[in-house]
């Protein structure tokens, strides 16, 4: 079923989507078509034991010997199968007509609901009996039978009548389609290829039929599924074929199966394929022994469903964890749900997504049938996911309402019945900072609203279409958490933001977002703080010129998901990316700018910010009484009257005095501080008369003994003539 998007159309389209909800599908219709003929009597050559009773069996007493079903028996017995599975899941829109094909065709039942039944089927196929194997081969065909299925698709179902009479002067919108499934043993490939030519012809005979009568309607789409049965240890002598397009008209396909089990898994696997059905089998069904009524064993039962029970599996990806298992050579998957303990309060109601009916794979089996007794006797049965680890999740209920079985699907998250959650809790409880006056804001201004059909242009978009592409638009670039933005926090933003999404863009609306795009690069030059979130940093976050550098990105994203739209949307970006390129002189300034915020990172890093303020101001001021004495103590003479000393020191330069390690490192403000202290004591003393007269740094010690005595001194002090 298509569901209608919009209700207000004009009125033309409004039927069109109408028409659209009324399509039937090829599952509506199908026809099987059992082959009747004298080769269908032959074995099936799989033997069936009667006797099984070998232990008990009394001495002299013949066992049973074993016997074979024929091909008509594995065909009947396998579609009455597919019919029973059928018509449990679908009971009232899904139709069966039944055919017998041997030197002519019988039809069992019809397209009347009170037909629709496997009691019904069963009647008739008792009163056509086994296929006779004396009857002349040549005179019986499959072809009778098929060419009456074809018939049978173009009459008209009561649920097709209905629709048709509904939509009065439409009613050939009403589609007609059909599935054929044909059960024979045919000669060869070529037989086959006889087969679809044959069908192929009688649809478009039927079609013209139908064009003139009111009684018959033409198929659009018919399906045809070949099902080739062979006794066991034969070679098929048709091969297998995947489905193929034969005309616009027709589809088939092939199977070339063993009668038997194996023509009753093929058929379970096809019923699955067309009605989209899905398995799930439950385990740990606890059970009392017939034979020992003081134990029980653990079984499984096997049931058939439609697959939107396993949709919350498929959108969670938990179909493993369900314990989804495959069989049958990998055609089919079940899921494995595990028996919990019955609750006896038939009060207390569950909160339930889906109900679907179900049918046992194995109806007649012991468990199969104890469990469906149990239910339909008022119980209900709880089924939980097999975890290897954590708390059981009880994910399904069995239960029977009217006479029949459900799976409902329980809603293992929250409950909508309960309180919803507050919005501010956030997704799982951890993301909290959502932007929801804004997404207030963005359904207000993409909110549908009818429109008349004098607003509808003809040469351009409908309103659906303009109004997909204006949300389109919208949500390029929309982040959902304050804290993932810059631009959608500032006020100075909102012009350009709300311009943007437009879909042309005029002058104006180009001025006001280059004016928005200014003021955005004066705040930088003012250096003024942004909105940057701190959420998961330390600190106060980025440098003022890092929230810079992420707030233009952001915007010159944002701008880019639309600069493709038109000239002037291109040329808002222009500007964005000229005003980024910034001149020499402003990254000078930003970079004096940068280590003014590192220092003070570094002052609140190693504590208050006041203390080394304060240093600094002191650093100063004993610096400017260095400079203010330098010129005084330039030149040092003993008296005003004397001359400058012959061994006074030249003046040094800081970096004489200043230790080698300076060129390897930063010095402390101390060593600094030193330095020039010494520095400046070494120009105010005159320098010792030793360190003038030494020569290669050594001085004679007592040179008056010398020059008053005449003596030479020795460096040990001992005088000598």
């Amino acid at each position: 079923m298509v569901v209608m998007a919009f209700e207000v159309f004009p009125s033309g389209r409004l039927i069109l989507q109408i028409v659209k909800m009324k399509m039937f599908s090829v599952a509506h219709k199908t026809v099987f078509v059992v082959d009747h003929c004298p080769y269908m009597a032959e074995s099936s050559r799989q033997q069936v034991e009667c006797d099984v009773l070998t232990k008990s069996r009394a001495q002299g007493v013949i066992p049973l010997a074993p016997v074979s079903k024929s091909l008509w028996t594995c065909a009947v017995e396998c579609s009455m199968e597919y019919a029973r599975i059928l018509y449990d899941v679908y009971p009232t829109d899904k139709l069966i007509n039944y055919i017998v094909s041997d030197s002519e065709f019988h039809i069992l039942n019809t397209w009347r609901q009170e037909n629709q039944s496997t009691h019904e089927l069963m009647s008739a196929l008792a009163a056509v009996g086994p296929p006779n194997p004396r009857e002349d081969p040549e005179c019986c065909s499959i072809l009778h039978g098929l060419v009456s299925a074809v018939e049978s698709l173009c009459k008209i179902t009561e649920l097709q009548h209905e629709r048709r009479t509904s939509l009065m002067d439409t009613a050939e919108r009403v589609a007609n389609r059909g599935r054929i499934i044909c059960l024979t043993n045919a000669k060869s490939d070529t037989h086959v290829r006889m087969l679809e030519d044959c069908i192929q012809e009688t649809i478009l005979e039927q079609n013209k039929l139908a064009a003139g009568s009111d009684r018959l309607m033409a198929i659009q789409k018919c399906d045809l599924v070949l099902i080739h049965i062979h006794p066991q240890g034969e070679e098929p002598l048709v091969s297998d074929r995947i489905k193929k397009e034969i005309s616009p008209l027709l589809t088939s396909e092939v199977h070339s199966v063993r009668a038997g089990r194996h023509l009753a898994t093929k058929l379970n696997i096809l019923v699955q394929q067309h009605y989209d059905l899905a398995s799930t089998t439950i385990t740990n069904i606890p059970m009392k022994e017939e034979q020992h009524a003081n134990t029980s064993a653990n079984y499984d039962v096997e049931l058939l469903h439609h697959k939107d029970a396993h949709m919350e599996f498929f959108k969670s990806g938990d179909l493993h964890m369900a314990g989804s298992s495959t069989r049958e050579n990998g055609l089919k998957e079940t899921v494995t749900l595990k028996w919990c303990t019955p609750r006896t309060n038939s009060i207390e109601l569950h909160y339930c997504t889906g109900a679907y009916r179900i049918s046992p794979t194995d109806v007649n089996s012991r468990p199969s049938s104890c469990l469906t007794n149990f239910l339909l006797n008022g119980r209900s049965v709880l089924l939980e996911q097999p975890r290897k680890s954590g708390s059981k999740v009880i994910s399904h209920m069995l239960s029977s309402h009217g006479g029949e079985i459900f799976l409902h699907v329980l809603n293992s998250n929250r409950s909508t019945l309960e309180d919803p959650p507050s919005i501010s809790e956030g997704c799982g409880g951890r993301v909290t900072d959502y932007r929801i006056t804004d997404f207030g804001e963005f359904m207000r201004e993409n909110r549908l609203t009818p429109v008349s059909e004098a607003s509808h242009n003809p040469s351009g978009k409908l309103p659906a279409e303009r109004a997909k592409a204006q949300l389109e638009r919208y949500t390029r670039y929309w982040p959902m958490i304050i804290s993932q933005t810059t631009i959608f926090n500032m006020q100075a933003v909102v012009p350009l933001a709300n311009l943007i999404v437009k879909e042309t863009l005029t002058e104006e609306d180009v001025l006001t977002c280059q004016k928005t795009v200014y003021n955005l690069v004066d705040m930088e030059r003012k250096n003024d703080p942004l909105p940057i979130s701190t959420v998961g940093s330390r600190g106060k976050g980025p440098k003022r010129d890092e929230q810079y550098r992420i707030m233009w990105n952001e915007l010159e994203t944002l701008v880019k998901t639309h600069a493709g739209a038109t000239d002037k949307h291109q040329r808002v970006l222009d500007c964005i990316i000229a005003c980024r390129s910034k001149p020499p002189e402003e990254e000078e300034r930003k970079k004096r700018g940068r280590k003014r915020e590192d220092r003070e990172d570094r002052a609140e890093k190693n504590g208050s910010k006041e203390p080394e303020d304060k240093s600094w101001q002191e650093s100063e001021r004993l610096k400017g009484l260095v400079e203010k004495e330098e010129p005084e103590s330039e030149v040092i003479k003993d008296s005003p009257d004397s001359p400058e000393p012959l061994n006074k020191k030249p003046r040094l330069m800081i970096e004489e005095v200043q230790p080698p390690e300076r060129a390897k490192g930063p010095v402390s403000l101390l060593t600094m501080w030193t330095n020039r202290i010494t520095t400046a004591n070494s120009r105010k003393h005159q320098e010792f008369n030793g360190r003038v007269s030494s020569v290669n740094n050594k001085f004679e010690l007592y040179q008056q003994l010398k020059d008053e005595n005449g003596m030479d001194v020795h460096e040990n002090g001992k005088a000598t003539r």
